[in-house]
């Protein structure tokens, strides 16, 4: 996909709204909770960072896939939770401040680590003369488009809190529709192709999806964690940030086959996190 107004007002703007509704939910103390809870938010930091990137290696490798699907799988495992996370949480009754605190924390890790996955992965799987390192300029843009927003939405909620509950909502919508725009305009430019990808690379997402989730909720209680904080990790493992995955495969790797991972991620994970919330509601929760 080349240059366009998708590319370069689109995908910022969306990742932008996603960030700034995460500020909206965020405090200084959910930043404190790091420390308070370092055992736990360890664990899922060390699944995220470590664990994920491990798996879609394997994965990307196993099923032989090619080599802009293999970064593009790659990236998506080095982007930090999404947002949304902390809905399905909630909603399976797991512990939504843990979420807040791994996703504000995975999202300042992942300017670090990400252009560190993406750089081996395309050195590993592309062919000699097609490596291209992220350039500076491109990384800081994404940093920005990070932080800013989150930390606008932190500032609006500690001098307006009444307004930012107002907000929320609203916002939280919009980060949904811009979503859905985003993942389509990636859709769309390989339309045509869109049939082979799917074949291609469509069980590897789905298998990545589900050992995702998996290890996100079953390695925290093999470790003796709590169940509530087994989900939230669940959750914030299984449910990526695609739109940071689409917006740097697009603007700073320009390469549009590489962002069709995440976008037919996007489109499993919800479903999936969905059921995944189902089943664990059928049984009690401890407290």
């Amino acid at each position: 996909m080349q240059a366009s107004v998708v590319t370069n007002l689109l995908l910022p703007l969306a990742l932008g709204v996603v960030m700034l509704g995460l500020g909206l939910g965020l405090t200084v103390a959910d930043f404190r909770r790091v420390l308070a809870l370092p055992r736990v938010v360890l664990v899922g930091l060390g699944v995220q960072s470590a664990l994920l990137p491990t798996v879609a290696f394997a994965i990307a490798v196993g099923f032989g896939l090619s080599p802009e699907l293999a970064v593009g799988l790659m990236l998506l495992a080095a982007s930090p939770g999404g947002a949304t996370a902390n809905i399905y949480s909630h909603l399976a009754r797991g512990d939504v401040a843990l979420n807040i605190t791994l996703t504000a924390a995975n999202s300042v890790i992942c300017l670090l680590t990400l252009p560190l996955v993406v750089n081996f992965s395309l050195a590993y799987f592309m062919e000699a003369g097609q490596y291209v390192a992220p350039p500076v300029r491109k990384v800081v843009e994404v940093a920005l488009i990070i932080v800013a927003p989150v930390a606008l939405g932190m500032l609006m909620r500690a001098l307006a809190p009444q307004v930012s509950e107002r907000l929320a909502g609203p916002v939280r919508v919009a980060s949904v529709l811009v979503l859905v725009l985003v993942i389509g305009a990636a859709l769309g430019a390989e339309w045509e192709r869109l049939p082979g990808y799917f074949a291609a690379v469509g069980l590897a997402c789905l298998m990545f999806n589900l050992v995702s989730m998996g290890a996100g909720y079953l390695v925290p209680l093999a470790l003796r964690i709590g169940r509530r904080q087994a989900i939230a990790i669940a959750m914030e493992i299984g449910i990526h940030n695609g739109t940071l995955a689409v917006f740097v495969a697009l603007n700073v790797l320009g390469n549009a086959a590489m962002s069709v991972p995440a976008a037919i991620y996007s489109t499993i994970m919800f479903v999936t996190a969905a059921l995944f919330g189902w089943w664990i509601n059928r049984r009690p929760v401890a407290t």
